[in-house]
């Protein structure tokens, strides 16, 4: 299986290109450049059929004009409630259907808290997890089209971090990990498992009062923060929108 991957220089967004030598092949969202790709698919000799989306958000798919201008026949597939965001052409792709793509398994596994139709692609002992589960670090639960707290906290310990601990992880920003690297070193998921203990600090958060659970790092340097509300919700929020109380 061949995996090649383009980084975007601001956003810090991922394109995966996912084939077979000689073969045909598919993308996992469209939020990296395309040139890498178009070159990487010309030293391979692949044919791409698929654009295979995690989620709606512009720097997940603002290429996705780019990769149908080189390849008009592209399908892009993509849950409903992510479908439904983006244009007439995306098709709707029910998780927990394999597909057969490029001559290779693709398990697409439903993990909301992102957002409501967020999709990890389980590919032959990887996995394409889009904005859930980052190298360190978590997606948050503010974003547009978001769930819950909840449903990030199971996506990420019930979905993806109960496949086989060598499973590698391709975040849809930055760089690959392991599920077994993220059980032992997130700063998250220790909280989760019990190892580590929640904090209690006083803070505000968007300007409210919160309780500051944990500030942990995130894939862009910064940080991401676990508030609790005082009405007990908790939430995964940007670190640069909290604020200790002194």
């Amino acid at each position: 299986m061949i995996i090649e991957r383009s980084l975007h220089p601001r956003y810090l967004s991922n394109t995966y290109l996912v084939g077979t030598q000689g073969a045909e092949a598919f993308f996992v969202d469209a939020g990296g450049p395309v040139t890498p790709l178009l070159a990487a698919a010309e030293r391979h000799d692949l044919t791409p059929t698929h654009v295979l989306v995690t989620h709606h958000h512009a720097d997940h798919v603002l290429e996705l004009g780019a990769l149908r201008e080189r390849w008009p026949s592209l399908r892009v597939l993509a849950h409903r409630d992510e479908a439904q965001r983006l244009d007439d052409d995306v098709e709707v792709l029910e998780p927990g259907a394999p597909l057969e793509l490029a001559g290779l398994q693709v398990m697409p596994l439903h993990t909301p808290g992102h957002t409501s139709g967020m999709l990890a692609y389980l590919v032959e002992g990887n996995v394409f997890v889009g904005d859930t589960l980052f190298k360190d670090s978590v997606g948050g639960t503010r974003a547009s089209g978001h769930t819950t707290y909840e449903d990030l906290r199971h996506s990420i310990m019930e979905v993806l971090l109960a496949l086989p601990p060598e499973t590698v992880i391709r975040p849809g920003h930055t760089d690959p990990t392991m599920v077994a690297d993220e059980l032992e070193g997130n700063a998250f998921v220790r909280v989760w498992r019990g190892l580590d203990a929640e904090g209690d600090a006083p803070c505000t958060a968007f300007g409210r009062p919160a309780t500051l659970v944990l500030l942990g790092s995130d894939y862009d340097g910064g940080h991401k923060a676990w508030v609790r509300w005082p009405d007990g919700r908790d939430d995964i929020v940007p670190g640069s929108q909290v604020r200790r109380e002194t």
